[in-house]
């Protein structure tokens, strides 16, 4: 990272190292965390650690997760155990990733842990996990009061398969309002809309963010609740479409919502080849350079390939491509692109001669 000129650097904790057992406190694993984000400090990064990314520890599964009306304060033990031994070291937080895609590949879907299908399950999660981040929010600018700290919301375009269908335009509105906007209102507001239950009376309705930070990668065609892709566009090696002008789309309506600077906290493409990925990077940039809203930070996904949670290490979504094998890691030709956007400050004619011209997406069917 050092060696391309990166600024930043999103990472993650892990609960079940930092808490292995309840109420009990690795300080080799919290030490050891400590040295990495220092090593990365050192090196001239800026560490945003994010206190939840999906993964929790069995004995919170045990006692019922996120559905369990004690996660939040369980969550809040862990929030003041890592804020309190890494606050001199980092300033920055995400405190959620992603509720919407946990809640919803948890209990809607059924194709993550605990792959339990429920309404009432979806519903409890959701709202344990926005009264967590609101009493997060409070809780570490009690311990750091310099802390930025937000949440990594997941947002998409939800647009009808067919613009003139009744049918598919109100279920574009309803995923969107369901998926998107209610729950972004409860973290961000601190206020519950009816789907969520009756206000929380530890939860003070007013701001519980210091930035937007917005996870961004394309597209829906909506004729019902499943995801879709239109014909004929742009797509990655996953089939999604890829959409650059969507970012600023979702960007837009998040900050109308709830004025405040964006960062951007993931935005990457499955591209094994690496055949467009600069394309892809040179383009979003782009439509946020001109779209007149605040942004401030781009965080690309990721670094180096890694474990996708519903597909696995099939898609590859780094800079830096990972042989899995022998471990070995090579700057793919978009992390050189990424390097000379942070170099230059910019995309020079020269650097996107070299890297972006000749690029194209492949097209659907």
């Amino acid at each position: 990272m050092a060696d391309l000129g990166l600024q930043t650097y999103r990472m993650s904790v892990e609960w079940s190292r930092i808490e292995p057992r309840p109420g009990e406190v690795d300080r080799a694993a919290l030490d050891r965390y400590h040295q990495e984000i220092t090593a990365v400090r050192d090196a001239g990064i800026v560490p945003l650690v994010t206190l939840h990314h999906f993964s929790q520890p069995s004995w919170f599964q045990g006692l019922g997760g996120w559905t369990s009306p004690h996660a939040p304060d369980l969550f809040l033990r862990l929030v003041e155990t890592v804020v309190e031994a890494l606050h001199d070291v980092v300033t920055d937080w995400v405190t959620i990733n992603e509720p919407n895609v946990y809640a919803v590949q948890a209990h809607l879907f059924g194709e993550a842990p605990p792959a339990r299908r429920s309404w009432s399950a979806l519903r409890s999660t959701l709202r344990h996990m926005a009264v967590a981040h609101c009493r997060a929010y409070h809780l570490i600018h009690e311990i750091q009061p310099g802390a930025r700290v937000g949440f990594a919301h997941h947002a998409r375009v939800f647009a009808p398969l067919e613009a003139r269908n009744p049918l598919h335009r109100a279920a574009s509105a309803l995923d969107r309002a369901l998926f998107q906007d209610l729950l972004a209102d409860a973290l961000l507001g601190g206020r519950f809309p009816r789907l969520l239950g009756r206000q929380p009376d530890d939860v003070v309705p007013g701001r519980h963010y210091d930035y937007l930070g917005l996870n961004y990668y394309s597209r829906s065609a909506v004729r019902g609740i499943a995801d879709g892709t239109f014909p004929g566009v742009p797509v990655n090696d996953l089939g999604w479409e890829v959409y650059p002008q969507g970012l600023v789309e979702v960007a837009r309506a998040l900050h109308t919502r709830h004025p405040g600077p964006i960062w951007v906290t993931e935005n990457g493409t499955a591209d094994a080849a690496d055949a467009f990925r600069a394309r892809f990077v040179h383009e979003h940039l782009a439509a946020m350079a001109g779209s007149g809203l605040p942004f401030e930070r781009y965080y690309h996904w990721c670094f180096v390939d890694n474990w996708e949670w519903a597909q696995g290490e099939e898609p590859r979504f780094g800079i830096v491509a990972l042989d899995y094998g022998t471990q070995e890691r090579t700057v793919r030709g978009s992390g050189r692109f990424l390097s000379a956007v942070v170099r230059d400050g910019g995309v020079t004619r020269a650097t996107y001669d070299e890297y972006v011209a000749g690029q194209s997406y492949p097209v659907g069917p």
